[in-house]
């Protein structure tokens, strides 16, 4: 009985809020160029090439695994890029096609999409079908019947053409597939989009997400690759093409734009300008349709967010501060926790000296928050972390780690 009671009473110091949600039981993570599956906190390396890059993606079922690596080109040229997938039922590694980008696992079963060069294509693990040409991005369709497409703009003796959006539905079986049938036009994009405070020449269209109750989509408009590192314009349109919103300036170097999970709230980090001009000029803001909504304080800047539920977020944060080569003297990020109801922000993180919380994520099936602790915003090699949904209770889950993807049932 004493023994039970000192277990008890340490328990209780350890964890003196209660219980916290045991570490989710699929994920999949890559270190050192590698992936690795962690499966009931078992760890098991399942690539041995060092040379993985992106996100593993794992299929609706979550059986599979997906990955992208680079690997000498069998067709000329010095590298490709692989498309992977793994079975954690059989321990299967299948190369899905030698020379791909953008894979994207279907919504309702296990096929995976992908473009290579301008073509999408779609595989079933065996064989991979033409879906459309002229495709520079794109995304599902929320019920897997197809694909929301867009293409660049193009050079033309007289200037620029416009980027443009379709919809292209498709059937079963796959052998009957066109390549131009079904394809609609969505809506074209204006050859400038702007605020109030800048414009840009539009090029392309991508970050393509549809709002929760599929009323809204929004998407990045981009001028040309070199522009498109200082200044993008996040922008809304309804879902039958009719109402177009330029909601700001956006960059790729923070965090992307993302919905809240049941409302059609959407929360971004505003402002142009790439990180190495500075840690300045980076708002997280709200779009509640209709209305805006600000929410970082003056002098401070985000890296990254992740909403908990429909009225409240976790940013990263940090004070604004100009650009150094000397990573050691950047600034360093604690996560705050925003609620829009009641408008408090609370700093929930308290990082040792020299070490910083990045990129947070929510865990809705465990209602957890992980995020990664690291020396800089370039650090790959950092730990990952878990605690309650508000912060407390953390602990240090996974070390060495790059980027992980945890399974959350759909």
């Amino acid at each position: 009985m004493r023994r039970i009671m000192i277990l008890t009473l340490t328990f209780f110091l350890l964890f003196p809020d209660g219980v916290i949600g045991n570490a989710p039981s699929k994920a999949a993570f890559v270190r050192d160029g590698n992936v690795f599956t962690l499966l009931d906190g078992q760890e098991m390396q399942i690539t041995l090439s060092g040379t993985v890059h992106g996100t593993p993606q794992w299929s609706h079922d979550g059986m599979w695994i997906l990955y992208e690596l680079t690997a000498p080109s069998e067709v000329g040229k010095e590298v490709q890029n692989e498309l992977w997938v793994y079975n954690i039922g059989n321990s299967m590694n299948k190369k899905i096609f030698y020379d791909g980008y953008e894979p994207k696992w279907s919504p309702i079963n296990n096929m995976v999409s992908f473009l290579q060069r301008d073509t999408l294509d779609l595989s079933d693990m065996k064989s991979f079908y033409n879906i459309a040409s002229g495709v520079s991005s794109y995304s599902w369709l929320r019920d897997g019947s197809g694909f929301l497409l867009s293409s660049q703009a193009t050079l033309h003796p007289d200037g620029w053409s416009n980027p443009k959006l379709y919809t292209k539905t498709f059937s079963f079986p796959l052998d009957n597939l066109s390549e131009t049938k079904n394809v609609k036009s969505f809506f074209t994009i204006p050859k400038n989009v702007g605020d109030n405070n800048s414009e840009i020449q539009s090029i392309d269209v991508s970050h393509l997400r549809f709002s929760p109750s599929k009323k809204w989509i929004s998407f990045i408009v981009s001028p040309t690759a070199s522009w498109s590192m200082d200044s993008n314009m996040l922008s809304v349109i309804s879902q039958k093409g009719e109402d177009f919103q330029v909601l700001g300036e956006v960059i790729f170097g923070v965090g992307e734009p993302k919905w809240a999970p049941n409302e059609d709230k959407l929360a971004y980090i505003a402002g142009g300008g790439r990180i190495v001009f500075g840690f300045t000029n980076k708002k997280l803001k709200t779009k509640e349709f209709p209305a805006f909504r600000g929410i970082t304080p003056e002098t401070f800047s985000e890296l990254d967010f992740t909403w908990v539920n429909d009225d409240t977020l976790v940013t990263s944060r940090v004070k604004e501060k100009e650009w150094s080569n000397d990573f050691s003297l950047h600034p360093l990020p604690s996560l705050y926790q925003i609620s829009l109801q009641t408008t408090v922000q609370e700093q929930i993180t308290e990082p040792p000296k020299l070490f910083g919380d990045y990129n947070p994520q929510y865990l809705s099936s465990s209602r957890q928050l992980l995020w990664f602790r690291g020396k800089s915003i370039t650090d790959e090699n950092r730990d990952v972390w878990l605690a309650e949904e508000d912060g407390k209770n953390p602990r240090k889950w996974l070390e060495n780690v790059s980027v992980i993807s945890v399974y959350e049932k759909r």
